[in-house]
């Protein structure tokens, strides 16, 4: 058990997805992705989408519709997505439960807070105001920071960069595959989150799952934060 205590202890950042790990909005998201392909003339379901929900649109689009975001059509969808999420979804999203109480233990705690996630800078922008925690935060890296999304680890790596730490001080939450994947590559432990719409399958990998911000904070003083 003081092995345990003395692994868990080592941690001295937290690396934060933001969609689907601490604001409610995957779903939005995959709204917004199905509304702006059948613009475009693509008919497609959100069940075509969620499979994928996590990565940004270099790699979502490509794996969804086999559609290369670089393309003119690809860019065209991409744009459409982006004021349609903007002006739809965005302004009507909330945090999950506890998200600030989460963030305010581990900083009380002594960590380094900061965003690592696929979305254009300016929805991360909006989405650190409506989870009400830029206060809370070290730094935030977004798509703008990253030659590719997750899975491919570029905006880990940024974020990790960002607060100068080497991979094993840092501990990532977040709420997909493609986190577990991006941050496996460069050799960062991941607590998953249920609360973004995937099963326990999906997240294998993690070190720990959690339903979301409140079920973590509610058993912090056990869990790998701990």
């Amino acid at each position: 058990m003081t092995d345990d205590l003395d692994l868990q202890s080592r941690y001295r950042a937290v690396i934060l997805d933001m969609d689907g790990t601490l604001l409610d909005s995957n779903e939005a998201h995959v709204k917004a992705w199905v509304e702006a392909l059948r613009e475009h003339g693509r008919e497609v379901s959100e069940k075509d989408i969620w499979p994928w929900v996590g990565m940004g649109g270099d790699n979502l689009l490509p794996a969804a519709v086999k559609i290369s975001k670089e393309s003119k059509e690809g860019k065209k969808i991409a744009e459409t997505r982006g004021e349609i999420f903007r002006s739809r979804y965005l302004p009507h999203l909330k945090p999950f439960p506890e998200v600030r109480p989460l963030l305010e233990r581990m900083r009380k705690d002594g960590l380094k807070l900061v965003v690592a996630t696929s979305s254009p800078q300016d929805e991360v922008e909006k989405a650190v105001e409506i989870v009400g925690a830029k206060d809370l935060l070290d730094d935030v890296t977004s798509a703008s920071d990253a030659g590719k999304s997750k899975p491919d680890p570029d905006v880990v790596q940024a974020a990790l960069d960002r607060v100068g730490l080497p991979a094993e001080d840092a501990i990532m939450l977040g709420d997909t595959p493609y986190d577990i994947q991006a941050a496996g590559k460069v050799g960062v432990a991941v607590i998953a989150f249920r609360c973004g719409g995937f099963k326990d399958r999906d997240l294998k990998g993690a070190l720990e799952i959690y339903d979301g911000p409140a079920d973590l904070l509610a058993h912090y003083d056990e869990s790998p934060l701990g």
